[in-house]
């Protein structure tokens, strides 16, 4: 009989981790911050001053149309029509509050596009307009990717003991941000220190260790947030934090970060992406999607410009 494990995340997201298609890190770690490389074993943190005020910025994306642009040489070049928008929400003990919210459109084109592309304005706001390296699917979409994360990256939130971005640091080094990774999709550890995180419990972490990677540092753990344990990796997440300060005030950090988010983690019952995807950044999600507006009307708009500019400029 075949023996399986149904991942509790709805099928449209994916999977929150797969184990066998986990891709090895290029970057150098270094396992013997905390405790030497093989000694490790899971850690249950210890009573410690809770963080009272904890904000997490989280950002949505969406294409809403893709468009073909004619350049001033006549050639035909594709773009896209996007809209972003990022958000801060804070929560003080039992009450949450969204206290930042920003949204923009923005037109997404090849630099090399002979002077054909440019800002669109629409009856429902303006796209401003934003080169990419060139018109390939993966650069337009890694151009919206980056719009969203330059706008996250603007919000910061001081008054926050500690403030949780959804994603991974990116080179973002605030002395009290922390990068929240849920989806695992790269191998950091050695097997040996990979087969600690699949024996956590709910509330346990790895040791800390250190990732020299994509031109910054990090220190990084792996920690397990309640719930049912389907496969190894069930309610796994890794969390970064500025690779500045000691090792002691790192893993101080790590134990209470590791202490404080399963209060936020989501029921499959109610989330779809539990128990990773934490209420609170649920939540902002909702609201931000709500801030990119309705899609069939905009791209009802983009198109009632593009007539205008497509029949005036036919040859």
């Amino acid at each position: 009989m075949i023996r399986f494990a149904v991942d509790t995340w709805d099928p449209d997201y994916g999977v929150g981790a797969d184990v066998t298609q986990l891709e090895p890190s290029t970057g150098d770690i270094d396992i013997d911050v905390e405790q030497a490389g093989g000694d490790w074993t899971p850690i249950t943190p210890g009573d410690m001053d809770p963080f009272e005020s904890v904000g997490f910025i989280d950002g949505v994306r969406r294409i809403d149309a893709r468009i073909w642009i004619t350049t001033d040489g006549g050639k035909v070049r594709p773009g896209v029509c996007a809209s972003v928008a990022a958000g801060m929400v804070r929560c003080d003990g039992d009450r949450a509050e969204i206290i930042r919210a920003e949204s923009r459109r923005v037109v997404l084109a090849s630099a090399d596009n002979d002077g054909g592309a440019g800002s669109i304005m629409t009856r429902h706001g303006i796209y401003e307009f934003h080169p990419v390296a060139d018109d390939t699917d993966e650069s337009l979409y890694v151009g919206v990717h980056e719009q969203m994360s330059a706008l996250e990256a603007s919000l910061t939130d001081k008054g926050a003991d500690v403030v949780v971005f959804d994603g991974p640091l990116r080179g973002r080094n605030q002395p009290n941000g922390a990068g929240y990774v849920k989806t695992q999709k790269v191998q950091y550890l050695p097997d040996q220190q990979q087969a600690v995180l699949y024996c956590l419990e709910p509330g346990q972490r790895t040791p800390v260790f250190l990732i020299h990677a994509g031109g910054f540092t990090r220190w990084s753990l792996y920690s397990r947030l309640p719930g049912p344990i389907s496969h190894p990796l069930s309610g796994v997440i890794r969390i970064e934090l500025p690779g500045v300060g000691n090792a002691a005030e790192a893993t101080n950090r790590a134990d209470r970060l590791t202490a404080a988010l399963p209060k936020y983690s989501s029921e499959p019952h109610k989330e779809s992406r539990a128990p990773q995807n934490l209420y609170p950044i649920a939540g902002l999600e909702r609201h931000l999607r709500n801030r990119l507006g309705d899609r069939q009307l905009l791209e009802r708009a983009l198109r009632i410009v593009s007539v205008g500019d497509f029949s005036s400029g036919r040859c």
